[in-house]
């Protein structure tokens, strides 16, 4: 089972959109937009620039941890990572990324 993307709504009426690896967990998390049609172009640029290693900003937290963005082609962020304890943990899940995101189904939450 590959990853999926879900795309939501908040309670300020905003979008917003997970990629969940196979296992269930956020492996990267959206902005939020104003429109759901922004969050779906999101998605779209997620799965296009997922597989290129060089659209991983791989950071260091304030507080000693990792994460990493995920950029599109203008150099944009289109997706976060969670934080993680490790560098090797970090970099396992931007491999989730490329190996989940470019054939995910997208499941829509908002109706």
């Amino acid at each position: 089972m590959s990853g999926t993307f879900e795309i939501k709504k908040a309670k300020d009426g905003e979008f917003y959109f997970h990629l969940k690896a196979s296992n269930g967990q956020i492996i990267l998390a959206s902005e939020m937009y104003v429109a759901k049609s922004s969050a779906e172009n999101g998605i779209e640029s997620v799965k296009k620039n997922a597989p290129t290693d060089s659209n991983y900003e791989r950071k260091d937290t304030k507080n000693g941890q990792y994460m990493f963005n995920l950029k599109a082609a203008n150099h944009q962020v289109i997706g976060t990572s969670e934080t993680y304890t490790t560098t090797t943990a970090r970099d396992g899940g931007i491999e989730s990324v490329k190996t989940n995101a470019p054939k995910a189904a997208i499941h829509d939450l908002t109706t």
